[in-house]
Order: C-alpha cells, then sequence, then structure tokens
C-alpha cells in the first residue's frame, strides 16, 4: 500500500512510519520540520521519502495525494508554548493545511485518517469524556482555545465531506500521546520532568498539581491509528485513542522523581507566572475508549510505570 503522512517526521507521524514500513508500505511523507525532525526518521533512510514543505502549498499536496492509497493526516501545529506564542500561525496551519489535505482526499476519493485532539473538549467538567460530548470552551480572549476551536472546524469540515462527498474519513482524539522522541521543548509534561528529573533539576509544576491526565503510549496509539485504518466501518465517525491511568500532575512528579532515583525537587509556579495572558488549564481530561473497544478490540498494554521507564531508556 502507499501511504502519505502529513507530518511524518513529528513524533508520532515517525512511529506510524516505523510500523507502515514494518509491514511493508511504501510511505512518503511531507513535513516543514518546523516541530517534525529529520532526527526521528533518519533510521528509515532509504525506506521512506520524505518531502520537506507545507500542507497549505495546495499543488503540493494534490500532487503526493493523488499518487496515495491512504493519507494519514498528522500534520498540525501543536504545543502550548507555540499556539500561545503564533495563535494565527497555529490557526492557519490546522485549518487551512487540513482544508487543503481533505480537499485533496475528496478530488481523488482517497481513504484518509485525521488526527484531532482532545483539546475539542475544552474544559468539560462530565468526564470521562465520549466522543459525543459537548465542548466547553473559554472566551477568545484565552489564545490557548484556538488550538481546539481550528481543530474543531477540522473535525466538522471532515465531517460535512463525508455526508456531502462520500469522502472515506476516520476521525480520531489523541489524549496525551506520550513515548521516545517526544520533546519536552513545546510544554509535553513527561519529557520535561523526566529530563529535568535526569539532570536533577527541580521539576516545575503548575499550579497545586491537582489537575489530572491519563497518558498514552505512542505505540498503543500508532497501534490503534493502524486498528482503525483497517475498518471501514470506522469511516464518518469519530474515536477517542487514550491511555486508563488517571494521574495528578503533582503525583506524576513525584512518581518520575522515584523511578529515576532523583534528587530533583518539586517547585510550584502559578500558572500566570508560568505563561503569558491567554494561558486556562483544565482540572481534568480523562478519555472514554469504550468505542473504539467496542468497535476493534483496542485496549492499551502500557502502563504509566511502563511509558516513564521506556521515555527514561530513549533518554539515557
Amino acid at each position: 500500500m502507499r501511504v502519505f503522512i502529513t507530518g511524518g517526521a513529528g513524533f508520532i507521524g515517525s512511529h506510524l512510519c516505523d510500523a507502515l514500513v514494518a509491514r511493508g508500505d511504501k510511505v512518503t511523507i511531507l513535513d516543514n520540520l518546523s516541530t517534525g525532525a529529520k532526527k526521528n526518521i533518519m533510521h528509515l533512510d532509504n525506506k521512506i521519502n520524505l518531502v520537506q514543505g507545507d500542507i497549505r502549498n495546495k499543488e503540493l499536496v494534490e500532487s503526493m495525494v493523488e499518487k496515495a492509497d491512504l493519507i494519514l493526516h498528522m500534520a498540525a501545529a501543536l504545543g502550548v508554548e507555540n499556539i500561545l506564542n503564533e495563535p494565527i500561525e497555529s490557526i492557519s496551519v490546522n485549518y487551512h493545511g487540513s482544508e487543503i489535505v481533505l480537499n485533496a482526499a475528496v478530488r481523488f476519493d482517497k481513504r484518509i485518517v485525521i488526527a484531532s485532539t482532545s483539546e475539542v473538549y475544552g474544559k468539560n467538567p462530565n468526564q470521562p469524556l465520549k466522543e459525543n460530548f459537548d465542548r466547553v470552551i473559554g472566551p477568545p480572549q484565552k489564545l490557548r482555545w484556538t488550538y481546539s476551536d481550528s481543530k474543531a472546524l477540522e473535525e466538522a469540515m471532515a465531517y460535512a465531506l463525508f455526508i456531502t462527498k462520500k469522502l472515506k474519513v476516520t476521525t480520531i482524539r489523541l489524549f496525551n500521546t506520550v513515548g521516545p522522541r517526544q520533546t519536552g521543548k513545546y510544554g509535553m509534561v513527561i519529557p520535561k520532568f523526566v529530563e529535568a528529573a535526569i539532570a536533577n533539576q527541580p521539576l516545575i509544576v503548575h499550579g497545586d498539581g491537582s489537575q489530572s491526565r491519563v497518558f498514552c503510549h505512542v505505540s498503543d496509539a500508532t497501534r490503534a491509528i493502524l486498528t482503525l485504518t483497517d475498518c471501514a466501518d470506522s469511516i464518518g465517525e469519530v474515536y477517542n485513542i487514550g491511555g486508563l491511568e488517571e494521574v495528578s500532575i503533582l503525583s506524576l512528579a513525584n512518581l518520575i522523581i522515584k523511578i529515576t532515583n532523583s534528587n530533583s525537587k518539586i517547585i510550584f509556579k502559578k500558572y500566570e507566572d508560568a505563561f503569558t495572558h491567554g494561558f486556562e488549564d483544565m482540572e481534568k481530561r480523562i478519555p472514554d475508549i469504550e468505542k473504539i473497544k467496542k468497535l476493534t478490540g483496542w485496549t492499551p498494554k502500557f502502563s504509566l510505570h511502563n511509558i516513564i521507564e521506556d521515555i527514561i531508556k530513549s533518554l539515557t
């Protein structure tokens, strides 16, 4: 199978490349290397085709979509710091870029999977979050929600094209995917904590640390994505992909210090001191993954302890 991956040099995209190459697919990726990196795919040299470019380049995207059997649309502007610092660029990439990719898939009648995010739920207090739950979003002046809004519009556009143009699209909502090759540079908490703990530097916890999350290993997420890709019954639907163990950020910091046998201390930092204007956090972000489990039988294999150990191994 010929597979075209947007954002294929990124964290999740590169792991998809690994899995696809391993099963014998021919992989071509498009990446502008803004958050992705060549080092993520160096081990696949001569096994995949890398094209460096922007998903907003319509002619380029269409030429690549036309030659593919399957499109995995993983490219996005992401990371809290990126969103707050470059909100206009982030909206453009996530909305206009996705519009070009989706319309190309319609034009050439291609199967496509698009990566959305748990951010679309906003700060909905009803947990765990099911795919049909309402969005609860803060005011536009809280700029972190521009990411949520742009991805929600991407989802709506994909569904509209499914209804009106019979686009063969499946939408996935990723919940805190973590693992080797992920960087803490853009605010991703586990690699940031692990890097600090290994260096015996302070772990910075925002707020009081009571906010909780559920983390999913990238290998589990990759397996879920490809399982849905191969399932025709997933077309026109949206699926949460996430882990199983809820943990507070403070407990996570203490666990990482314990596993790394670090001398690091925990420092608490107020949100207003940590971020520029426009940031707002949510207390919980817990996925309900029953829908994908019922359709495919998929379930996460990595425990939180396993996830942390794997990231430590990749960084040492």
